[in-house]
């Protein structure tokens, strides 16, 4: 008898799943963190993302003799990576799959921030009509934008801005020759320049605090804050004396350290600032679709002993 993979799955979309794979592949469902534990053992190909039972967090890790692990986030820090590695696991992740659509949510924010849509929703909620402006609030016409992290989804956002006639300066390691593009070493001295820095870099050693409060000194007054990265690339204290002082004028953040933000947290009082509890990848109707996808193309790879795409480099932190 022919070998049939096992790939568990879970339940809420497995018959979807199911109904595109070829002959010859066994789908198991789960749809509590109990079940994806006790089926994680079993899976030869392993793709657990269920979010609202933390199982694509855990059964990972209890995925011992699994091939392949994959998933359609981007970020590394849920997943057991030393062990995956020492297993030998071949890892895929969810890396450009969907710039566009966090690339919305980020110039929503920048948006946001510019017209100060939370003060006005604020003032919807108060039942109050306001008479004038918001305070702060200015023009995207000849705004001037940094995009920290200038990859797939920091391009996408750069597209964007400048379809509203903000001037965008990236930042990245390969620069190109391209002026509108400078070095991971440069940005720090032009802080001044900007009247939005926007985190679109990955969660790295280097990147970790790479907003503390000598950068957020060196910033214009009343410079806006974008990040829909990691929480963990903003001295969040540090942040919030910022704002509070009015150094910062306002931060349209969708991370946080850690997530979910417990509510005593003092960055939830911190003021002009809003927080979309990562929301950004999920404001969207066909991650399914799209992660679905790359998964099958990458699955016909699989049975013909092919190498995989957008394979997981253990040595990189992203």
């Amino acid at each position: 008898m022919a070998h049939r993979p096992l790939i568990v799955f879970p339940e809420a979309h497995r018959a979807r799943l199911q109904a595109m794979l070829p002959d010859g592949v066994e789908v198991r469902g789960f749809s509590t963190l109990e079940e994806a534990l006790d089926l994680a053992p079993q899976a030869e190909i392993g793709w657990f993302d269920d979010f609202p039972t933390g199982a694509y967090a855990r059964a990972p890790r209890a995925a011992v003799n699994a091939k392949w692990i994959n998933t359609v986030v981007v970020g590394f820090d849920a997943f057991p990576m030393a062990e995956m590695r020492e297993r030998g696991q071949i890892f895929t992740n969810g890396a450009g799959l969907m710039p566009d659509v966090v690339a919305d949510y980020a110039v929503m924010g920048a948006l946001t921030l510019a017209k100060r849509l939370d003060e006005v929703v604020r003032g919807h909620d108060r039942r109050e009509w306001i008479r004038t402006g918001p305070p702060g609030a200015f023009e995207m016409l000849g705004a001037k934008a940094l995009v920290i992290g200038y990859g797939a989804i920091g391009r996408e956002i750069g597209a964007r801005l400048r379809a509203f006639g903000t001037e965008v300066t990236g930042v990245r390691r390969g620069t190109d020759g391209d002026p509108a593009i400078i070095g991971p070493d440069d940005w720090r001295a032009r802080l001044a320049d900007f009247d939005f820095i926007i985190l679109a870099a990955p969660n790295t050693a280097e990147t970790k605090a790479m907003i503390g409060a000598e950068e957020l000194a060196a910033m214009k007054p009343g410079a806006r804050i974008i990040n829909i990265a990691r929480g963990d690339l903003i001295d969040q204290p540090a942040l919030i004396a910022a704002l509070e002082v009015g150094q910062i004028g306002s931060a349209f953040l969708d991370v946080t350290t850690p997530e979910p933000l417990p509510p005593e947290d003092p960055l939830w009082r911190a003021p002009n600032t809003l927080i979309t509890m990562h929301m950004s990848g999920q404001s969207q109707t066909t991650a399914f679709q799209r992660g679905a996808a790359r998964f099958l193309k990458n699955l016909k790879h699989y049975l013909a002993g092919e190498p995989l795409e957008h394979v997981v480099d253990f040595g990189r932190d992203y």
